[in-house]
């Protein structure tokens, strides 16, 4: 897989995991060990749990909506009770009932051109997310939605940018979610998303990279979090936990 210059690299290796990585090292400011991000967290076996706590992780923030939530019959059984200690805070970043999101994002969000729509809907629900990542317990904590591609890039962009993180190293970071999708997906007999061939893909990434970049600079996100209802203790609680 090639990786844009200088990104972060999926270096998370519990098992089950699928692009999953710890942040830590994005910029040069993003403290390792603090916040992680992935897709489902079905896909973790036992082992996979263990090895996410022994890597420090002590709470989970699930992005998905209630009814996404649950094993499939492809997901690992779990025998043990590693998954049992984690601290899991479901804070779906949407609302499925509305007609105006399902008309803009449905079938479910997959692009940044509607990032900045999302956030402008649901400012509340960006500002508990944050406020989870404050309240967390000590210790790492994961970020994720289904593909841990854009409910989670959404999250992950807004939370990076608050803590001084350049936007195009926020990019950088997404396009590592993109492509680590597009080749699951590639390798699956069923995926859920046609992959991209590599031409396809490059075009996609200039396009979905472009309104990320756009969004990003004119998104003060610290003003944005305060408007939400993020006192300023609570900012610098974040920055102080996420940053170096």
């Amino acid at each position: 897989m090639n990786l844009p210059e200088g990104a972060p690299r999926a270096d998370v290796e519990w098992e089950g995991a699928v692009n999953a990585r710890d942040l830590g090292g994005v910029a040069g400011r993003v403290r390792p060990g603090r916040i992680y991000r992935m897709g489902r967290r079905e896909w973790l076996t036992d082992r996979g749990w263990q090895q996410a706590w022994d890597d420090g992780v002590r709470t989970v923030i699930d992005l998905r909506n209630p009814e996404e939530v649950g094993r499939r019959s492809t997901d690992p059984v779990l025998a043990g009770t590693a998954a049992g200690r984690f601290l899991i805070r479901n804070l779906p970043t949407e609302d499925p009932s509305d007609a105006g999101f399902r008309a803009l994002c449905g079938p479910y969000l997959n692009t940044p051109l509607h990032y900045r729509d999302n956030l402008e809907r649901w400012p509340g629900k960006f500002a508990a997310v944050a406020r989870a990542v404050v309240a967390a317990p000590a210790g790492g904590v994961i970020v994720h939605c289904a593909a841990g591609r854009d409910r989670t890039g959404m999250v992950t962009s807004l939370l990076l940018a608050a803590c001084g993180v350049p936007a195009g190293d926020v990019a950088d970071d997404y396009e590592v979610a993109v492509r680590t999708m597009n080749e699951r997906y590639r390798t699956q007999a069923a995926p859920r998303e046609k992959p991209r061939s590599a031409q396809e893909l490059s075009a996609w990434l200039h396009e979905a990279r472009g309104h990320l970049l756009e969004l990003l600079a004119t998104l003060d996100a610290e003003a944005y979090l305060r408007g939400a209802g993020l006192s300023s203790g609570e900012l610098a609680a974040l920055r102080a936990r996420l940053t170096l």
